[in-house]
């Protein structure tokens, strides 16, 4: 089967979520890093704990949240989808042309989830069918359906949505704090969760993650199983891209552009592993959580743009060295131990 073109220093261990595998000291460290990120944020504005700001950051991080969830599952079986962003710039220029050539709200939601389903579909049959990596499958796929957002609206923007929809991407819950479109992140969230920990097609995808191979003999259809999760994340990335037109009450081609950094980005410091095989959505919810409250807290001190994607890839860059690290000093002790045992034998 294809791989991301990447080969780890040493495979996982285990094929199966285990305690290992769950990665709950890399958790407890997230944890950690979140209290200290709300008290930084604390510091730096008396307004970050508001009411208002609360639901601005959550509403923020909606779209990158939903496309992380079938993120986690494609990076667990060791493949990777680049062209998130892409689909979701896609999603919203169709939203808009549809909506402008006179079509109901319904309607247009209908066939953008469905267009969105089958960009995932092109993703994934060209992957399994013809054995490519889906490193090189995904940035071509990102490339092409950011050209398509641009084809159907150019520098265009369409914002003359209706009302009763725009509402939903802006409003919130009652009197809370929470915005309506991030309790569809709650829902998926909580869905994603078990789907990965508690059920045999969670278990399958730490097996195809850890060794494809084995999962083949296993038992599992690896390419099926690896068609689903980029139909799946097909599928999310135009619902982010009908949220985030709605939000925005905009339609452009550029919508969501450079996202997929920050999604890749929650998932790997969320402790799920570039190589396959190891992770928890856990982990991962907690870091979209952290990298939100970043976000949220240096934009309010009026940090630019630039510094928070020198900021997103430096997160990046740490979630894949400090365990490669860790892991390198563990197999190290261990040859110690093991050479000590063997000299005092001797």
């Amino acid at each position: 089967m294809s791989d991301t073109g990447l080969k780890p220093d040493s495979a996982p261990a285990a094929g199966r979520p285990s305690r290992r595998a769950l990665h709950w000291p890399w958790e407890a460290s997230l944890a950690v890093v979140l209290v200290a990120s709300l008290a930084l944020g604390r510091v730096l504005s008396p307004d970050f704990l508001g009411a208002a700001n609360l639901s601005n950051m959550l509403a923020d991080f909606t779209e990158i949240a939903l496309m992380a969830l079938p993120m986690t599952l494609i990076i667990v079986a060791a493949e990777i989808d680049l062209s998130v962003a892409s689909v979701l710039g896609a999603s919203s220029a169709l939203m808009g042309v549809l909506w402008h050539m006179g079509l109901p709200m319904p309607v247009v939601i209908a066939i953008v989830l469905v267009a969105g389903t089958l960009a995932g579909l092109l993703n994934g049959l060209v992957i399994v069918r013809l054995n490519l990596p889906s490193l090189a499958v995904t940035i071509g796929s990102l490339a092409f359906f950011r050209g398509l957002a641009y084809v159907l609206l150019g520098d265009q923007a369409i914002a003359d949505f209706p009302p009763e929809y725009t509402s939903f991407g802006i409003n919130t819950v009652g009197n809370s704090f929470l915005p309506q479109p991030f309790v569809i992140v709650i829902v998926g969230a909580i869905v994603f969760c078990v789907l990965l920990q508690a059920t045999a097609f969670g278990r399958s995808l730490y097996a195809i993650g850890a060794n494809p191979t084995a999962a083949q003999f296993s038992g599992i259809d690896v390419a099926r199983t690896k068609l689903k999760l980029f139909v799946i994340s097909g599928a999310m990335s135009a619902l982010a891209g009908i949220i985030y037109t709605l939000r925005f009450t905009s339609a452009r081609g550029d919508n969501g552009e450079g996202f997929e950094l920050s999604v890749i980005a929650a998932v790997l410091f969320g402790g799920v592993s570039i190589f396959g095989g190891r992770g928890s959505m856990i982990g991962v919810l907690l870091s979209l959580v952290i990298i939100g409250v970043l976000r949220n807290a240096l934009t309010l001190t009026d940090v630019s743009s630039e510094v928070l994607t020198i900021i997103t890839g430096a997160l990046l860059l740490s979630s894949v060295l400090i365990p490669n690290l860790f892991a390198r000093w563990r197999a190290m002790r261990e040859r110690r131990v093991l050479a000590a045992r063997a000299a005092a034998r001797v």
